[in-house]
């Protein structure tokens, strides 16, 4: 060992990878060994394939989410961002929640900053429409529909009434599918409290611009998720793109027009940013350039000391030879175990080993004891299909105390009625202090 000893590991990003990687990191290395720094803007992991059930009710927020000084005693945290990245000088440059950015140096670096929403230069989606990939977005959509109820049965306007109950969801990935499905079923609960509005008045539309919807199962299992969302009488748009939302007016590329007051965008990801603002080899998409080692590779050529996975990795699938692994969590999770078990190896003088999982499948709920799932070529449908995907997640969502408490969250709804709060004014706390405080004139 001798000068090895005391490495400075950096991870940037704290999502799926980055966690999973410092807190593999903090067990399998010796005490003096190496220390481990990790940046993030958050100060928490969010847990995302939990955001719908959050949207919805079933889970607590803050229990979707797992707070990284807790998990990560061992690891030093810095709340902020990694602005650039420059590895010939081996330094990266954090920007502080607050204050001037400083340089921090390391010896190796893992980069898995994740991924951003894919959005396009669409008329009106800069101003009216929201994601579905952070723990606000998700908080917020919950408000947001439970607000558009109350808005809706107060009106006495037929026009305001009808864009009040009509959401637009854009992408039919699991995010899209999984968001639309679990408020739909939320809002639809929640009705039994408004007795002037009728479950027929509410118009939940998906509009996905291929022909088909969760990719990520056989198409078979894709046509039953529609026939199930048709049965509840959602409008599901295949083959069909949003053209302009401008003033919530939603114009969509099959010639239909109609006013929305909630519109979603959930039709894809891309790698973040901040990676353009680094000396790594990146590939036409923007992704950091990866051996199956899940080491920085340029040209052919191993960077030495630099690590990616996840979503803004191109990593090589070797159980299907000339494709990449796609940007999922299971993917991302086994990625970040191989990554740390590869750091341990090479500071022991070892070689690292290459990444190989072959897509286990997938799970996806549609609301409260419904779901599609598709495991180890497996089909099942319905509750066994809704148990699967709640039991797989919970298995997965890092940390004991998180398992608790979600598992506590849903068995009081088992034995309590759903949750149907809007606060919707968390969005802008200081509203109702500043209508009653006067300005100062000087």
């Amino acid at each position: 060992m001798g000068n090895m000893s005391g490495q400075r590991i950096l991870v940037v990003g704290a999502g799926h990878v980055g966690l999973y990687v410092a807190m593999r990191l903090s067990r399998k290395l010796r005490k003096g060994e190496a220390e481990v720094t990790v940046v993030d803007p958050h100060g928490h992991m969010t847990y995302q394939p939990f955001l719908p059930e959050v949207s919805a009710g079933s889970i607590e927020p803050r229990h979707a989410v797992v707070p990284l000084r807790r998990e990560l005693r061992r690891c030093h945290i810095l709340s902020g961002e990694v602005i650039r990245v420059e590895h010939a000088r081996k330094v990266a440059t954090v920007q502080p929640i607050i204050g001037p950015a400083r340089e921090v140096g390391y010896d190796q670096i893992v980069l898995a900053p994740g991924s951003v929403s894919r959005t396009l230069p669409i008329p009106g989606l800069h101003e009216q429409a929201v994601g579905f990939k952070t723990m606000g977005e998700a908080i917020y959509l919950r408000n947001r529909v439970l607000d558009q109820l109350n808005v809706a049965a107060t009106t006495s306007d037929p026009a305001t009434r009808k864009a009040a109950l009509t959401f637009v969801f854009v992408g039919g990935g699991y995010a899209g599918i999984e968001a639309l499905a679990e408020l739909e079923d939320m809002a639809r609960w929640a009705l039994r409290y408004y007795p002037e509005l009728d479950a027929d008045e509410m118009h939940w539309v998906l509009v996905e611009a291929t022909m088909r919807i969760l990719p990520e199962v056989d198409p078979d299992m894709g046509a039953y998720t529609v026939k199930q969302l048709l049965r509840r009488r959602l409008d599901i748009r295949l083959g069909t793109r949003l053209e302009s939302c401008v003033d919530g007016v939603v114009k969509l590329s099959d010639g239909d027009q109609f006013a929305a007051d909630t519109i979603v965008w959930t039709a894809g990801v891309k790698p973040h940013p901040m990676l353009r603002a680094t000396d790594l080899p990146l590939d036409d998409k923007g992704r950091i350039t990866c051996l199956p080692t899940l080491q920085v590779v340029t040209d052919g050529t191993v960077l030495d000391c630099a690590w990616a996975a996840g979503d803004s990795a191109a990593v090589p699938d070797l159980t299907k030879p000339g494709q990449l692994t796609g940007p999922s969590a299971q993917h991302a999770v086994r990625q970040a175990a191989r990554l740390a078990d590869n750091i341990v190896a090479v500071l022991r003088g070892g070689t690292p080993a290459e990444y190989r999982h072959k897509y286990v499948g997938s799970v996806a709920s549609l609301g409260l004891y419904k779901g599609v799932a598709q495991v180890y070529g497996v089909k099942v449908k319905g509750y066994p299909a809704w148990f699967m995907h709640r039991t797989y997640h919970l298995l997965r969502i890092p940390s004991f105390n998180r398992k608790v408490r979600v598992v506590i969250d849903w068995t009081l709804a088992l034995f309590l009625r759903r949750e149907v709060v809007a606060l919707g004014e968390l969005h802008e706390p200081r509203g109702s202090f500043t209508e009653v405080t006067p300005p100062v004139s000087h």
